[in-house]
């Protein structure tokens, strides 16, 4: 009988001695959806041993999305940074999403440190394949948009675009356009997972999703450097203990482990650990899980992206795989429990999950109750591929030709997140929000059934031209795709010709309320009225409908 022996070579270590042999220049790649499987330990100590020994000093920092949330991991390195005026730390940013630090955003607004920024499935994609030795990601996903280099190449300030460490190249194949995302090869891999055994063997099994900790790994190791990968955990095993199946990250690939104190290693920014988060409990989804959500022009929009959705599935005679973005579409999940629809809608959230309650907030990408949760590589193969039937959306402006916006204004560059991708693959598409901006008052009468609004919002969404592109309406014309743009007081549609307005809420003036508030005019031919269902506070009893069409 064969025995399991120990390790010979010692690789659970203190936090400062796996550090230490991060050289300066070093190009440092970290896991993390907000905080779920974020190293905030190995990233905040890294930190104290810059400020300690001035190394290692000049790091280019990427991540798969944001190793972090506001007052913590990278948000709180920068506040110190700019705090400071010191910026010997880092020299530069490849991250997907800087939503969560305004004072990274500060360091980047003010010319202080380079920042690039693609969206989150490219950034996964892109570890996986430089893992892989291939020289970055070939995709047509950011044609047409800021991720394009004809526009911005997804370099952030003039620091950016004069280095070009990351860039954007546009190749034709086949007579065909595409984008060649590169940057440079990691030198170090932080990354993060439950347990350990004395090997480096880890699992994952109390975080919230498996996020693209293996990729970052493998990456770090490619040739033709062999780089360093420090892993973050909670606990160690007995070599031989683990479960073979259970390890994600093989521990010939791990060089240090270091044991994380749980303050520094929670499942997302507001909880520690849920077992429902994890899926070591599935918990029955009903309304005394969720609540219900307050009649308001936000379950408006919510509940007409879910009575969208279930056009769909009544077109398709079958439930439907969707994507939630952040916003509004994140709460059609908890209309759907109202209306009792989730065994109808499998519900996706871009970090991984399948099914469940997603959080919001920083929480972000964790979900209450899933069945299932996949590499965010493998997740986003999902989103680009089309595999999925709809997306529902957020947007900050939408524009004459239906270009949207989906983040960025002077000064305000919190990145692309997973919209990018997301949007370029769903076949439908459900753009969900509110219609302006700014401090408002507008409420819904249930006993009349209509919006009221009592005091409008000063910032106009529906502009003449985007400030930046993150959806293309052309390109999205030329895929067939189906569009919507759902908002409390009015529904538009993509046309050839434009946006054409199509509903209209109860109780709302088309002149004074819609037209007068937008800097372009729609297309407006014969709109109909929003369903009054969705301004009761009754159940829309979207189930029974749907049910009548599925097939048998």
């Amino acid at each position: 009988m064969e025995v399991c022996r120990e390790p010979t070579v010692r690789k659970i270590v203190e936090a400062e001695e796996a550090l230490d042999k991060i050289r300066d220049g070093s190009v440092v790649a970290i896991s993390g959806f907000n905080m779920s499987v974020a190293p905030i330990h190995l990233l905040e100590r890294l930190f104290k041993l810059y400020l300690k020994t001035g190394h290692p000093r000049d790091l280019f920092v990427m991540s798969d999305a944001f190793p972090g949330a506001p007052g913590k991991g990278l948000d709180m390195i920068a506040r110190l940074m700019h705090e400071r005026d010191d910026t010997g730390f880092i020299r530069g940013v490849l991250l997907p999403y800087l939503g969560w630090s305004p004072w990274l955003q500060k360091l980047v607004a003010e010319n202080r440190i380079e920042a690039y920024t693609w969206t989150i499935g490219v950034m996964a994609y892109w570890f996986r394949e430089v893992g892989s030795g291939r020289p970055g990601v070939l995709t047509k996903v950011g044609i047409g948009t800021f991720e394009d280099p004809r526009d911005m190449g997804g370099a952030l300030n003039e620091l950016s675009r004069e280095r070009m460490t990351a860039r954007v190249e546009v190749l034709e194949i086949n007579g065909e356009e595409y984008l060649l995302y590169t940057a440079p090869k990691p030198d170090v891999a932080l990354i993060r997972g439950s347990t350990a055994d004395e090997k480096g063997n880890l699992t994952m099994e109390d975080e919230a999703v498996y996020g693209t900790v293996l990729n970052i790994a493998q990456a770090a190791k490619a040739m033709p450097r062999k780089g360093l990968v420090i892993a973050q955990v909670l606990r160690i095993a007995r070599f031989g203990s683990l479960n073979p199946k259970h390890v994600v990250v093989p521990g010939p690939l791990v060089d240090h482990v270091v044991i994380a104190p749980p303050e520094k290693h929670p499942q997302t920014d507001t909880i520690q650990y849920d077992p429902r988060i994890s899926g070591h409990i599935i918990p029955p989804l009903d309304k005394s899980m969720v609540g219900v959500m307050e009649l308001g022009p936000r379950k408006v929009v919510a509940r007409r992206i879910l009575m969208a959705l279930a056009d769909i599935i009544k077109r398709e005679g079958r439930p439907i795989i969707v994507n939630l973005g952040v916003g509004i579409p994140s709460q059609v999940a908890q209309v759907a429990v109202e209306e009792d629809m989730l065994d109808l809608i499998e519900i996706t959230i871009e970090s991984g999950p399948w099914g469940g309650i997603a959080l919001h907030g920083p929480d972000f990408g964790a979900s209450l109750g899933p069945y299932a949760i996949i590499s965010m590589p493998d997740q986003f193969t999902i989103y680009e591929g089309g595999i999925i039937d709809a997306a529902s959306l957020g947007f900050l402006q939408v524009d004459r030709a239906g270009n949207v916006n989906a983040s960025m204004l002077p000064g305000r560059i919190p990145g692309p997140g997973g919209f990018s991708v997301i949007a370029y693959g769903a076949p439908r598409l459900l753009f969900g929000g509110h219609f302006t901006a700014g401090k408002q008052s507008i409420k819904v009468d249930p006993r009349e059934g209509k919006l009221v609004i009592e005091r409008d919002g000063p910032v106009t969404k529906f502009v003449e031209r985007v400030y930046k592109v993150f959806f293309n309406s052309r390109q999205a014309l030329e895929q067939d795709k189906e569009v919507l743009y759902i908002t409390e007081r009015a529904v538009f549609k993509l046309t050839p010709q434009g946006l054409e307005l199509s509903e209209i809420a109860p109780g709302v003036d088309v002149e004074r309320d819609i037209l007068s508030k937008m800097e372009f005019q729609p297309i407006v031919k014969e709109p109909q009225t929003m369903d009054p269902r969705l301004f009761r506070e009754r159940p829309m009893n979207l189930k029974t409908e749907i049910l009548q069409h599925l097939r048998v």
